[in-house]
């Protein structure tokens, strides 16, 4: 039976750039980070960009709706991963989106970190690009253990006060 046990968490008092969980043991055998964030910028749905120890070099498959017609697209040498989104200013008041981010092996250094990611960006509205569905097969080209993690907000937006970030360290699953 796997065992979750919260290495970070995070709940917003005030407004932020970025959140950053630099306390990461190697002493699990997987990451989980759960995630629910709202963005202060004018948009209905948002990105928001995702690295491990401040490296780049970043590859991701994503299939993302945010109209009737899904999508898919491939990305390779980024600096980031940046296709999960949250609501902002625009969105229903109050809504946080939710994102989930498994990491497995995350301290093995014999291989690159594969990521699976899933996002949701609420919203009330049956609109084109203003709600977001987001699944993602990441890679961090890189065989270093992670040791942290950070989450930035788009642009010059924050993330906004209720936002919470919470950092699983996984054994046994």
């Amino acid at each position: 039976m796997a065992a979750f046990t919260v290495i970070d968490h995070e709940e917003l008092t005030g407004s932020v750039a970025s959140w950053t969980s630099t306390t990461i043991p190697s002493s699990y055998d997987h990451l989980l980070l759960e995630v629910s964030a709202r963005q202060d910028g004018s948009y209905h749905a948002v990105n928001c960009y995702f690295t491990v120890n401040g490296a780049v070099d970043y590859g991701n498959t994503n299939l993302t709706a945010s109209t009737s017609t899904p999508a898919s697209a491939r990305a390779a040498g980024y600096d980031y991963i940046d296709v999960m989104h949250t609501p902002a200013a625009s969105a229903t008041a109050d809504t946080f989106g939710a994102i989930s981010v498994w990491i497995p092996n995350y301290a093995n250094t014999a291989n690159f970190k594969p990521m699976i990611m899933r996002a949701a960006s609420e919203n009330a509205s049956t609109t084109n690009a203003q709600w977001n569905l987001a699944l993602v097969a990441g890679l961090w080209n890189s065989t270093a253990a992670i040791t942290s993690i950070t989450l930035d907000a788009y642009g010059s937006d924050n993330f906004v006060q209720y936002s919470t970030f919470t950092l699983y360290g996984v054994t046994g699953a």
